[in-house]
């Protein structure tokens, strides 16, 4: 993964147990505050873009393009500068489309050339069967769309501030930390699928690694894909056990606190250290989700869900494309 400034780019009721996360040292996040990610300053929130030019699992259309515009400016406007793609995402002729939008969204915001260029995106390309070689690694990257539309005169060589990787498991992540590092190349991010329903040991030890490398984890499906957006509640439960320990607490404390489950969700994320970044498709899913900013979840409240979660048995099958 390969972040350019405009860009990252990714190569991609009994005592409770002790929490497996280290306790951290409350720090309050403001919609306007930033979190550093190597080099990089972004929002403690990112929005995800997958469903940007998806027709097949998204129902992506053209004509939902001004709604896009809107939620990408809407965005940028309440201090989001952090926006996750890839260049396989987009379905058929519209492979990429959601780098293209991102690359016209960013001409065309009226903020000014200052806010345009606060602007980090988190960029993916895969390593697809024809990309072998290196050259052909550089190539997928200078070919990028995003560079094209940033403007004819501009390429990615440059503008690549970043590097981060995406689905890499415990071991290869300290591999490429350990060869990256070795050629004076710092690795900044790591992107995985981590929320309340991802605290497997493997997440886990991923999580730890990234703290004591220093390296930013990006967390993808921060609501589980859609088990931990609300429509779900202690009283409509999907088939199966598994998941009312976890929502009966999501939300006594949304509640509490006159919040979502959805924004209690991402705050835990943020609250452990991680950059989530909620796929948004609408104005409105952009508006729930900056409600996950401007506060913070107790050191209880955290133990809390920590606690639910090891009591709830059902848990989001790991991203396939993970390695060992």
């Amino acid at each position: 993964m390969a972040m350019v400034s405009n860009t990252i780019t990714c190569l991609t009721a009994s005592s409770p147990p002790p929490s497996p996360f280290k306790s951290l040292k409350p720090t309050l996040f403001w919609p306007w505050e930033k979190v550093k990610m190597g080099p990089l300053s972004v929002s403690p929130m990112g929005f995800g873009t997958w469903a940007w030019g998806n027709q097949l699992l998204w129902g992506y259309q053209p004509s939902m393009d001004w709604q896009l515009q809107q939620v990408f400016n809407l965005a940028v406007d309440n201090g989001i500068n952090l926006f996750d793609t890839a260049d396989s995402y987009g379905t058929g002729r519209l492979n990429g489309q959601s780098e293209k939008l991102l690359g016209k969204f960013i001409r065309e915001f009226p903020g000014g050339k200052r806010i345009q260029d606060d602007i980090v995106i988190a960029t993916k390309f895969a390593a697809y069967p024809w990309r072998l070689t290196p050259g052909q690694f550089v190539q997928a990257c200078s070919s990028d769309v995003i560079a094209f539309s940033l403007g004819p005169d501009k390429n990615l060589q440059g503008l690549v501030k970043g590097v981060g990787v995406s689905n890499y498991g415990p071991k290869q992540l300290v591999k490429i930390y350990d060869y990256l590092k070795a050629r004076g190349v710092p690795l900044c991010s790591a992107q995985v699928q981590f929320s309340l329903l991802s605290m497997g040991e493997e997440q886990m030890e991923i999580k730890n690694i990234c703290d004591s490398l220093d390296i930013r984890l990006i967390s993808y499906s921060p609501l589980g894909l859609g088990m931990l957006t609300g429509k779900y509640t202690p009283y409509r439960l999907p088939q199966g056990p598994g998941l009312e320990p976890l929502l009966v607490s999501l939300r006594e404390i949304a509640l509490k606190r006159g919040k979502t489950i959805p924004q209690v969700a991402i705050n835990w994320c943020i609250c452990k250290g991680t950059v989530p970044i909620p796929g948004v498709k609408t104005v409105k899913q952009a508006e729930e989700n900056l409600g996950a900013l401007g506060w913070r979840l107790s050191s209880n409240e955290l133990l809390q869900l920590d606690y639910a979660a090891q009591e709830s048995p059902r848990r989001m099958i790991q991203n396939i494309f993970q390695t060992k």
